[in-house]
């Protein structure tokens, strides 16, 4: 199967809405998924880098004129 990619569109929410929000997502994605997350809080970062460390998570920030795009993703098995 091939890997897929979610987007959690959280902006204009604040912490820990993001956080928890892409908490109850992260469990469902397979080997090669990634979730990525568009943010306006500027503490989101913050809070999903633990939850990338938590999870095992590769984790990548970008900022724009838009906010944050936070990709959380789940590594191909070894």
């Amino acid at each position: 199967m091939d890997p897929m990619e979610r987007e959690l569109d959280v902006r204009g929410l604040s912490c820990p809405i993001p956080y928890v929000r892409a908490r109850a997502l992260v469990g469902s994605l397979a080997p090669g998924d990634a979730l990525v997350v568009l943010a306006t809080d500027p503490e989101a970062p913050v809070d999903l880098g633990a939850l990338a460390a938590d999870e095992a998570l590769g984790f990548h920030v970008e900022r724009d004129e838009h906010g944050w795009r936070v990709r959380l993703s789940r590594g191909h098995p070894g």
